[in-house]
């Protein structure tokens, strides 16, 4: 918003005269209305071997989509239920982009009427304080980037598995290490903690806390958190990209899921929490596991 229609706004108000349409749409669609964050993905160059290894890793259902092709990957985090309303980590193809997790999702109540407006309402947001314009989305999926480059989606809230997406028999299900409950946290590195907080808050309101450290933490209704992280300068790997996520699971024996993670062709790492798992995947992705 620009200082001239910032002032006639204020002037509107002390007048006690109506506000345009727009500015009041803007105040019921920003921050978004989320329950938090419901699905993740990563991008591979062998989609069948990361899908083997998470079902190694979490005891639950693989589900099937076809794609260009080959497969879509679905490594269920809970029961299926019938409106097919669960979490999820995708496995997609790189189809040699690399690899790299690459985008989170936060559905969002009544995105299917609001998608538009709220796309509309960001660009305004992100103009008013500086941030440039907004591109919008990329068109596949609700899916858009931040300036950084991170990728974000937004779906309809409840979340759902694809239609398409159906059992796979590639591996048998219900044979992994942890139970998985849901999307407990993504952490993105940022390259500048200061615009990427004025970027965020846009999206999802102030942010729950914010250390001394250089990170800062996005608290959702449904207990997830998205976590910024200024990035660190290290020769080679410095850059902005969404670093870690993490799952929430049910209580496991550390010791005995750690050695499982090993057997599978996993890297376990030292965490900050010593009741958190933190590992690499056998594409060199970071993950955690979270005890409930």
């Amino acid at each position: 918003m620009n200082t001239t229609r910032r002032t006639l706004l204020g002037a509107l108000t002390l007048l006690g005269l109506p506000l345009p349409a727009l500015t009041l749409a803007q105040s019921k669609l920003l921050p978004l209305n989320t329950p938090g964050l419901d699905h993740l993905d990563v991008i591979v160059p062998d989609v069948e071997k990361t899908a083997k290894f998470y079902m190694g890793v979490f005891k639950t259902t693989l589900h099937a989509q076809p794609f260009q092709g080959g497969f879509r990957y679905f490594v269920l985090l809970g029961a299926l239920p019938e409106n097919r309303a669960v979490g999820y980590l995708a496995i997609g193809d790189s189809r040699g982009r690399g690899t790299y997790i690459g985008h989170y999702c936060t559905s969002v109540v009544e995105w299917r009427r609001d998608s538009q407006a709220i796309f509309g309402a960001m660009g305004e947001a992100f103009r008013g304080i500086g941030l440039g314009e907004f591109p919008g989305s990329t068109g596949v999926g609700g899916i858009f980037a931040d300036p950084d480059g991170i990728e974000i989606q937004f779906l309809p809230a409840p979340d759902t598995l694809v239609t398409a997406a159906v059992p796979s028999d590639l591996v048998v299900g219900a044979q992994g290490l942890v139970s998985p409950l849901r999307v407990d946290n993504v952490l993105l590195q940022v390259s500048d903690l200061d615009k990427a907080l004025s970027y965020y808050r846009v999206l999802y309101g102030h942010e729950a806390a914010r250390d001394n450290n250089g990170r800062a933490t996005f608290a959702f209704a449904n207990g997830s958190r998205l976590l910024l992280e200024q990035t660190r300068y290290e020769y080679g790997s410095a850059q902005p990209r969404i670093a870690r996520f993490g799952i929430r699971v049910e209580p496991f024996d550390r010791a005995m899921v750690a050695d499982g993670i090993t057997v599978l062709g996993g890297t376990v790492l030292e965490a900050e929490d010593a009741e958190v798992l933190r590992f690499r995947d056998t594409d060199g992705n970071e993950a955690e596991l979270i005890p409930a």
